[in-house]
C-alpha cells in the first residue's frame, strides 16, 4: 500500500515538473519573439518621401522669410513716408520762431502809420514808412506769412481771440467782429498768432 502511494506521489511530481518545463519553454519562445520584433529595424522612408519632407520644410521656411520681408518692407515704407512728411513740415514751418519774433515789429509799423494819419506834417514821412511796411509785408508773405482778416468777419475761435464783447448795434452784426486790437497771422495755413478782437453780442 505504501509502495503504491509512493508511486502516485512520484507521478504527480513528474507531472508538476513537466508543467513547469512547458511553461518555461512557452515563456522562452515568447521572449524570443519579442526580441526578434525589437531587433527588426523600422521600415526606412523612401528617397521620394525624404525629398518631399525636405521640400515641405524648405517651402515653410521660404514662406516665413517672405512674411518677415513683407512686414519689414511695409514698416520701412511707413517710416520713409513719415520722415519725408516731417522733413517737409520742418522746411515749410522752420522759420516760425523767427517770424513770430518779428510780429511785434509789424505791430509797431501799423501803429506808426495810424498815428501819422492824424497829422498833415508827417504826410511825406507816412508815405515812406508805408513803402517800407508794404515791402516788409511782401517779403514775409513770400515766406508764407499771411494776415488774418477780421473786418466784417464772423467770430471764429480757430482764428480769433475775443478780448471784448460789445452790444450789437443791429441784429445782423451779432457774432461779428467790430474791431481788431491786434492783428493775427498764419504761416502756411497754420495760425501762429490769433487776432485779438472785439465781438458784437
Amino acid at each position: 500500500m505504501t509502495k503504491e502511494k509512493n508511486q502516485v506521489q512520484d507521478e504527480e511530481i513528474l507531472k508538476g515538473e513537466e508543467t513547469v518545463n512547458s511553461e518555461a519553454a512557452q515563456n522562452t519562445e515568447a521572449q524570443s519573439e519579442e526580441n526578434a520584433q525589437e531587433e527588426t529595424p523600422t521600415q526606412e522612408l523612401s528617397v521620394e518621401e525624404q525629398l518631399a519632407n525636405m521640400l515641405g520644410e524648405a517651402q515653410q521656411m521660404v514662406n516665413e522669410e517672405r512674411d518677415k520681408y513683407l512686414r519689414l518692407s511695409a514698416e520701412f515704407d511707413n517710416y520713409r513716408k513719415r520722415t519725408m512728411k516731417e522733413k517737409a513740415e520742418l522746411i515749410k514751418n522752420g522759420a516760425e520762431k523767427t517770424l513770430t519774433a518779428i510780429l511785434p515789429v509789424l505791430d509797431d509799423f501799423e501803429r506808426a502809420l495810424k498815428n501819422m494819419e492824424a497829422s498833415e506834417e508827417t504826410k511825406a514821412m507816412k508815405e515812406g514808412v508805408e513803402l517800407i511796411f508794404n515791402k516788409f509785408q511782401k517779403i514775409l508773405g513770400q515766406e508764407g506769412l499771411q494776415k488774418i482778416e477780421t473786418e466784417g468777419k464772423d467770430f471764429d475761435v480757430d482764428f480769433h481771440e475775443a478780448i471784448a464783447l460789445i452790444p450789437a448795434p443791429s441784429e445782423y452784426l451779432k457774432g461779428k467782429i467790430l474791431d481788431c486790437g491786434q492783428t493775427g497771422y498764419m504761416l502756411n495755413e497754420k495760425v501762429i498768432r490769433h487776432s485779438k478782437v472785439a465781438v458784437a453780442q
